[in-house]
């Protein structure tokens, strides 16, 4: 089995690329890696927890665009919230967006590397294309 970057190397605004890709395809899945609440200019976005949840989740949205999928095909989710207290508003927008689609998810306390994020999102999707 091999394994297959999808989109190359993350790159910031100012140039500078992430020793990481955005997704690998392996045996049948695709792994999204974890994504905040930022907009195209790598900023956090405005508006607390649910605003940069929906920003977060349409990030990895065009992620699974991008390697022939979308979020129906999700099976597990694993998140991380700065704060527990975030459970309820993250948990309200989580479902705006995925709607009946209901992926195995964990989710996690952890402090975030960007300051201000609030929220970081990683995927694992079926991948329909294998």
């Amino acid at each position: 089995m091999s394994v297959e970057s999808v989109g190359g190397p993350v790159t910031l605004p100012n140039g500078a690329k992430l020793p990481f890709c955005s997704a690998t395809r392996a045996g049948g899945l695709i792994f999204l890696s974890g994504n905040l609440g930022v907009d195209e200019n790598f900023q956090v976005v405005e508006g607390g927890i649910e605003a940069q949840t929906t920003q977060c989740l349409r990030n990895l949205e065009k992620v699974l665009q991008s390697a022939g999928a979308e979020l129906t095909d999700v099976a597990k989710v694993l998140v991380w919230l700065t704060d527990l207290g975030d459970f309820a508003g993250f948990n309200k927008a989580y479902s705006e967006v995925f709607g009946d689609h209901l992926p195995a998810r964990s989710t996690v306390q952890s402090p975030l590397v960007l300051p201000g994020a609030l929220v970081e999102i990683e995927l694992v999707a079926v991948d329909p294309n294998a």
